[in-house]
């Protein structure tokens, strides 16, 4: 097929003792999914449906190696948050509850990475959060641990460390939106697809990084991520 200019290049992300890589499609992000960072952002943590926002293909940062990413433009707050990235092996919609984690390829670790500051001036002025979320690396994720290979983690650790000191430290089990119900519901408005990543919401704790931070995150089970803010 003749392209009228470039075709974009596929984001992949490693998978775990595998040769082949996983291909990204999109990128859905489940918002406010922990009561205690729902209330540190002011806002009540009580069990309203979720909601979703999205990242674009070139958020991706295979992050399967320590990595550097580049301090964005047009901010003074850049935020970490650390989560819980699950990858979509079978797509789907309308997908029942009890069968959502069949449509699991895997799970890793991955960063939310986030122009706070460009994120709360939308939101107080009623405008779409993009420019606050949604940029080039802004989504550094790990190796994709196969669910056949690990099952599907239910309680396990999830922490943050910037320069070794703790930011970040709470349980997936916390989730005040189970991966199965995210999946669920998501799919209610989005037919799913293999290549989908959904980026399962942060836990408290989130806060400001500038220029040479070292980031360490890690979920019990999943392995450990290390970004670097480029000096």
């Amino acid at each position: 097929m003749n392209y009228a200019v470039a075709a974009p290049a596929v984001q992949t992300l490693t998978v775990a003792g595998r040769d082949e890589r996983y291909p990204v499609n999109r990128i859905f992000c489940v918002g406010r999914n922990y009561a205690a960072h729902a209330r540190e952002m002011g806002k009540d943590p009580d069990r309203d449906p979720p909601f979703y926002f999205m990242k674009p293909a070139q958020a991706i940062v295979d992050a399967a190696q320590a990595v550097t990413i580049p301090y964005p433009p047009k901010t003074n707050n850049f935020h970490h948050e650390i989560e819980l990235v699950v990858a979509i092996g079978r797509g789907g919609a309308d997908i029942d509850v009890a069968k959502a984690l069949d449509h699991v390829y895997g799970y890793a670790v991955g960063l939310d990475m986030t122009r706070r500051d460009l994120q709360l001036d939308a939101r107080d002025k009623g405008r779409p959060w993009e420019f606050g979320k949604s940029f080039a690396t802004s989504a550094p994720i790990g190796v994709i641990h196969r669910a056949e290979d690990i099952g599907h983690p239910g309680d396990a650790a999830i922490t943050l460390t910037v320069n070794g000191e703790p930011r970040q430290s709470s349980d997936i089990s916390k989730l005040l939106w189970s991966v199965a119900e995210s999946i669920a519901v998501l799919s209610q408005y989005e037919t799913l697809e293999p290549g989908d990543l959904i980026m399962t919401g942060t836990p408290e704790g989130v806060n400001s990084v500038v220029r040479g931070d070292v980031l360490r995150g890690t979920i019990q089970g999943l392995g450990e991520i290390t970004v670097t803010v480029a000096s």
